[in-house]
């Protein structure tokens, strides 16, 4: 068994508000770093905060400007120089299984080369990918890395609605998924959900009933059910029945939750799904744009003893599925225009090459433009899943 090397050592035993200085610390000593920075990403995906800048008095980092946002969006490492050629910057991803956390930044002292090699930086990243496994688990006993993520105060909704959610994005060899609620400050009911096994991935895509905290109590407790129901090992019909009492039992039909249920079959790409409400599929394959068509079913809890049908398709390798709520789909322009298919056309074509982390946050900047400056008058969920496949599966 490959023991543990020193760094990792280090940051599982400092305390979790101190895992940062911990590597500052260890960098120190290994690199002769001069300066070591966290910077995390924001709600929105679009700023990137420092982690010592705590409470925030500087402007935080477009996400895609600069060289922190270029080692953010390609997910590998950028190097900048300093143009006094004191030092040499190192910005590093810091992503735990496909999930966008942030980036760290090393500044090192400049040796008068091209600056660090490759074994220099491969050490460098296997700093930060330490540093975020041990982020995850330090959000359990500290606020420190959460505060750093807001740019702004969330609303309770949105707290309740963002601790609800198992990440931004996430990857397997067999398929990556990134996703992104707006207004990520404000949200009300829209949420989502994800869990793999060795053969299986079990996805839901929910949108519930009405706004603030009656939207995000709703919400909860079909996600806890429906992961109570998943958790046990139910068939999908009777995950999404289970999910269904429990909102009935509640609320009496007064409130409901539209909700996609899927089950994907790694190996073979079979797919078993279940269409509870409002939310819809698109599909891209071989340059087309469909949206997947399926027989409607009632929204959970909306009437007691609801009986659900699976339906079934196959996704192909090099398939993209984009899942979104009303709030996408039903938005009007200023003219009254809905966002048509058409629009998701052209937006799922343009973005074919990007990887499916980045993908919502272009779809949401499109839906803003055609929106304009009117407000958000709903919540917009917006799901990319891409999938490759088993590699070696016929």
């Amino acid at each position: 068994m490959e023991r543990p090397s020193a760094v990792e050592r280090e940051l599982r035993e400092a305390a979790p508000h101190q895992i940062l200085e911990a590597l500052r610390t260890h960098l120190g000593l290994r690199f002769q770093a001069v300066a070591v920075e966290l910077l995390m990403a924001d709600y929105a995906m679009s700023r990137l905060q420092p982690i010592s800048d705590l409470p925030h008095t500087r402007d935080a980092l477009p996400v895609r400007v600069g060289a922190p946002g270029r080692a953010f969006g390609a997910q590998r490492a950028h190097c900048e120089r300093d143009p006094a050629g004191a030092t040499t910057t190192v910005y590093l991803p810091v992503s735990v299984r496909g999930d966008r956390m942030g980036v760290l930044s090393v500044t090192l002292p400049d040796r008068g080369d091209e600056g660090p090699g490759a074994r220099e930086l491969d050490e460098l990243q296997a700093c930060a990918d330490a540093l975020a496994h041990e982020v995850v688990v330090a959000e359990r006993d500290t606020d420190v890395f959460l505060r750093a993520r807001r740019v702004e105060r969330l609303t309770l909704a949105a707290e309740m609605q963002w601790q609800l959610l198992p990440g931004r994005s996430c990857s397997r060899p067999e398929y990556a998924i990134g996703a992104q609620l707006e207004p990520a400050y404000d949200i009300h009911g829209d949420s989502f959900d994800w869990s793999a096994s060795a053969d299986e991935l079990i996805l839901t895509v929910n949108n519930g009933m009405g706004e603030g905290i009656d939207a995000a109590m709703l919400t909860n407790l079909a996600v806890s059910a429906l992961r109570n129901a998943r958790r046990a090992g139910l068939s999908l019909a009777d995950q999404a029945y289970l999910a269904d009492q429990a909102v009935f039992g509640q609320h009496h039909g007064e409130r409901f939750l539209a909700a996609l249920l899927l089950r994907f079959h790694l190996p073979t790409g079979h797919v078993q799904i279940i269409d509870a409400g409002s939310p819809r599929i698109w599909r891209l394959r071989a340059g087309a744009v469909e949206a997947v068509e399926l027989e409607a079913q009632m929204p959970l809890g909306m009437f007691q003893d609801t009986v659900y049908t699976v339906q079934d398709f196959t996704v192909e390798p090099g398939d993209r599925l984009l899942f979104l709520s009303d709030g996408v789909y039903d938005v009007l322009s200023p003219a009254g225009e809905r966002y048509s298919l058409r629009a998701l056309s052209r937006v799922m074509t343009d973005t074919r090459l990007l990887p499916a982390s980045q993908v919502p946050t272009v779809v949401l900047d499109t839906l803003l433009g055609h929106r304009g400056s009117s407000p958000a008058l709903d919540d917009a969920l917006v799901l990319c899943l891409d999938w490759h496949g088993r590699p070696g599966a016929g």
